[in-house]
């Protein structure tokens, strides 16, 4: 008969404690039969990486008896909101919705550098490029299309995007072509800052009739500070913004 050694058991009890402590970093902002909308934190990946949790295996440590099925995904560095379905059919009914585009979704973003225009939209096929970054070309291929407003703040650059597509590392390749990397996006050529400065800030669609919308700030950044986010809250307005029509 197999026995744990004094020392193996330890090991296990403290590896035990440190996936529940990554678990407890997503927070469970909405719940229902239906699906989930958590808060991801910055610096967890959405798989596992190594002995690090990714959001899926971080929610099964925390909700034993719950199922979860994902329906979207965000970058490592990125924060925000998230929905991760309970049923399979119910992921298959947000798989169509992102297909055609129903939902709608708003990041910020700071940069220390001044875009080229104030505001616009950013479209082009997006292909991959060297050591795991992707480009934007003039090709009709994976078309990527981005809309965002910029503000000045303090000493940043503060972004307000509207990702009409959502493609593989969109929202940063396309403030990168606007000559503002994000802070914080090394890949991209970010200044270095003590997290990727991306933050998934709400969330709208339809379900079954009803609008549901969900607003999350961000809760970790030295520059996502508490000035800075009653700048978004008390300045950025949407019924006073006029996004360019999707057709």
């Amino acid at each position: 008969m197999s026995t744990f050694s004094v020392d193996k058991l330890v090991g296990y009890s403290i590896f035990s404690l440190f996936i529940r402590d990554e678990a407890r970093l997503l927070k469970v902002l909405f719940r229902s039969d239906d699906y989930w909308v958590i808060d991801k934190p910055a610096g967890m990946s959405f798989h596992a990486e190594s002995e690090t949790l990714g959001v899926m295996q971080s929610l099964a440590v925390a909700y034993p008896d719950q199922r979860f099925f994902p329906v979207h995904r965000l970058d490592k560095m990125t924060s925000g909101l998230l929905i991760v379905a309970c049923r399979s059919d119910v992921a298959a009914v947000f798989g169509k919705m992102f297909e055609r585009h129903e939902l709608e979704k708003r990041y910020l973003a700071l940069s220390l550098k001044k875009p080229k225009k104030k505001q616009g939209t950013v479209i082009g096929g997006m292909v991959p490029s060297r050591r795991g970054q992707w480009k934007l070309t003039k090709e009709n291929e994976n078309v990527a299309i981005t809309q965002f407003f910029s503000l000045s703040f303090q000493t940043h650059r503060l972004f307000f995007v509207r990702p009409l597509t959502g493609k593989t590392h969109q929202i940063r390749v396309a403030l990168k072509s606007v000559g503002s990397p994000i802070l914080g996006d090394l890949r991209y050529a970010g200044e270095a800052a003590d997290r990727g400065y991306l933050h998934a800030y709400t969330l709208q669609f339809d379900w079954y009739g009803e609008v549901r919308r969900y607003v999350c700030l961000p809760r970790s950044g030295a520059f996502f500070s508490a000035e800075l986010m009653d700048f978004v809250t008390t300045q950025l307005d949407e019924s006073l913004l006029k996004w360019p029509s999707r057709k």
